[in-house]
């Protein structure tokens, strides 16, 4: 089943994300996981790649065993970065064979000293998902981020570019995490202004550890209300304290975007199924199967 054809329903969904393991020795932990997380039912379950492609093959067989096995959807994500055309090309084959629909098109971080692009690389997300409309018939989502790319100077330019890489075929877009939904309200007013109507997955983060935050403001450039930073300063030395924490604070920002009127909802649980039901336990009453 496609994930464009789960959105279109008016009552709240909440999928799921998780990691491939970064050696072979690790698969059986991850899928005791993710056998966890599918027993909450989330809408789908996402499947990232792995920097550099490096867990491109788990990624695959993961994915592929979520809808096999536990018969939930999976979105696979795809990152073009340090992978050739004909290495994307061998890759949606696969995907194709082990019947998933739903791809994530990323480009990737960088690596540091690399040279970006080489030749017969893609330069930018938007050459991959027109490839990968051409390969068959797959529901195509697309990274977008609320408070502007890293890399771009001004918030139009970024919406400019957004809006060139959903015309190249999205079905749908998931946000870089935030901590203020005013955040989002105020980005989907301005590219729904643009033209960009699809639909828009808010990608929600339980911070559960107060060392994630450095991490997390170096990658996306989040900025983090007065009011979650005093949560970290009060309780980041607290590892429980943290988590229950940092799960409050994200089924708040959940609450507020269903009563808003946003019905679908990703949440950057990753391989924690005890934050992904401790989450599903607080919306029990919210979100009904």
């Amino acid at each position: 089943m496609k994930i464009k054809d789960t959105l279109s329903k008016n009552t709240p969904h909440i999928s799921f994300e998780i990691f491939p393991p970064k050696t072979d020795a690790g698969i059986e932990d991850v899928m005791n996981a993710v056998d966890e997380i599918a027993k909450l039912h989330p809408s789908f379950i996402s499947v990232t790649y792995g920097a550099g492609g490096g867990t491109s093959k788990n990624t695959i067989n993961i994915a592929s065993k979520i809808q096999r096995e536990m018969n939930v959807i999976s979105l696979a994500h795809l990152t073009c970065v340090s992978s050739t055309k004909e290495t994307i090309k061998g890759i949606l084959k696969t995907l194709k064979h082990e019947g998933i629909d739903n791809i994530l098109a990323l480009r990737g971080d960088i690596p540091k000293d690399s040279n970006f692009p080489l030749p017969n690389h893609y330069h930018y997300a938007s050459e991959l998902i027109e490839d990968i409309r051409k390969s068959g018939d797959f529901c195509i989502g697309a990274a977008c981020y609320p408070e502007g790319h890293v890399e771009m100077e001004h918030k139009k330019d970024d919406i400019d570019n957004l809006k060139h890489k959903v015309d190249c075929g999205v079905d749908f877009l998931t946000t870089q995490m935030f901590f203020d939904n005013n955040i989002l309200y105020n980005f989907l007013y301005r590219i729904r202004e643009k033209g960009i109507t699809i639909p828009v997955l808010p990608g929600i983060m339980p911070v559960t550890n107060g060392k994630q935050m450095k991490r997390i403001c170096e990658l996306s450039g989040t900025v983090l209300p007065q009011r979650f930073l005093a949560i970290v300063d009060k309780f980041g030395d607290n590892p429980k304290a943290m988590q229950q924490a940092g799960i409050a604070y994200a089924t708040d920002q959940i609450i507020d975007l269903i009563a808003n009127g946003i019905n679908h909802i990703h949440v950057y649980s990753m391989n924690k199924p005890e934050v992904a039901k401790a989450i599903m336990e607080n919306l029990s009453y919210i979100i009904k199967e």
